[in-house]
């Protein structure tokens, strides 16, 4: 009753009760800005963003089906990064590989045992996409349709700024991805079949690699009677979806200027280079708050609104106007050696796992500090 009541008497503090944003922080290579706003009833996107004086990793992980999946990634992956890196002895695209396996395999274990009292859980996934800045090495691996673009200055005969794609998105809405998905499943066609104004793997799915997805990936789970129960069954020769990320390496570039890391929410409204445009005209403070802005401003004209009216929808209600949107902005700096002192601590930047909570809680607590001056006042109404 009283949070309902403070959330009426004194609203939202960033005027959308979904959103929530890190300006800027320091991380070795420069600075590096965060936001994420929520559509869905539970928040299915996660993120983090690890700094250290010699390395900086950058994590969206866009779930689907529930929340269940994406929070296991955001708890589990760098960890494996960081425990594989240090018994090879630096980061390297077999350490990622291993870190996207083990992960998968530990969320299979917990399907697994979930399976009897939350059946459901064998069809929740996560896309996943990983940035890491290691000695000037840059590693992007990708599950799914998160994407990074790198904005970076143009060589001889090319644009003043080029937007570059640095990640594949597996979504069967590629040509080049159903050719694929196609060539793994000869004996079993159609595999990908246009329905509802989309193409989907066995009419279901979109994306063709993931983490998760479980009944998708193993027969035992979806031939289960206990799944059975919740989904339906999915006639299956051979897994359906791979959770081998495609993994880009290269050096960085002193005409390298900034990386997009985000979840399709932001795609689905921006190009690579508008997004990319955006990050080279506006200051850095907050400016992945401005790129999800940005994004809600396009869905909002694509339904002749305004973005004020969007951002007052529910959360649920509001995934019929955009998704989920998570978006990490790092910049490159390539400080010089005077300039690491100040950046070389180590962080660990992580959104909330639910924005609307969250931000409800703190519309809370600070409502109650006004309401009520002291604890003995407060906690006479709230116990």
């Amino acid at each position: 009753m009283l949070r309902s009541c403070c959330l009426r008497c004194f609203g939202r503090r960033n005027g959308d009760g979904l959103l929530w944003h890190t300006d800027l922080k320091p991380h070795a290579s420069g600075e590096f800005s965060i936001a994420v706003v929520q559509a869905n009833s539970s928040l299915e996107d996660q993120s983090q963003v690890y700094t250290s004086p010699s390395a900086t990793y950058v994590g969206v992980y866009d779930g689907h089906g529930g929340p269940e999946a994406s929070r296991f990634v955001n708890s589990h992956l760098f960890h494996y990064l960081h425990k594989f890196s240090k018994e090879q002895g630096g980061l390297s695209t077999d350490v990622i590989k291993k870190a996207f396996n083990a992960t998968e395999e530990d969320f299979t274990r917990l399907v697994k045992r979930s399976l009897p009292i939350k059946p459901q859980i064998a069809s929740v996934g996560s896309c996943c996409l990983v940035g890491a800045i290691s000695d000037g090495e840059l590693y992007v691996a990708n599950l799914g349709d998160s994407r990074a673009v790198l904005g970076r200055r143009g060589f001889d005969g090319e644009k003043k700024l080029v937007a570059e794609r640095l990640s594949t998105d597996h979504n069967v809405s590629s040509e080049n991805v159903r050719r694929e998905v196609e060539a793994l499943h000869p004996d079993d066609l159609p595999i990908v079949v246009y329905c509802r104004g989309v193409w989907r793997i066995k009419g279901i799915i979109q994306v063709s690699r993931s983490i998760g997805d479980v009944y998708l990936k193993k027969p035992e789970f979806h031939r289960d009677p206990i799944f059975q129960q919740y989904g339906n069954f999915v006639p299956m020769k051979r897994p359906l979806l791979s959770a081998e990320p495609s993994i880009v390496t290269r050096k960085l570039r002193p005409q390298d200027l900034f990386l997009i890391f985000a979840s399709d929410g932001l795609w689905e409204h921006l190009s690579d280079d508008a997004a990319v445009q955006i990050v080279s005209k506006y200051p850095r403070a907050g400016i992945a708050k401005r790129l999800v802005a940005s994004a809600i401003q396009e869905a909002a004209k694509k339904r002749e609104m305004r973005y004020k009216d969007i951002r007052k929808i529910e959360r649920g209600n509001r995934r019929h106007f955009h998704d989920d949107i998570t978006v990490v902005v790092i910049y490159l700096d390539h400080p010089t050696s005077s300039s690491l002192p100040k950046r070389g601590t180590v962080g660990f930047t992580t959104p909330p796992v639910d924005i609307y909570s969250h931000n409800l809680d703190e519309v809370v607590e600070n409502s109650c500090d006004k309401i009520f001056p002291n604890e003995e006042s407060r906690a006479r109404v709230l116990y």
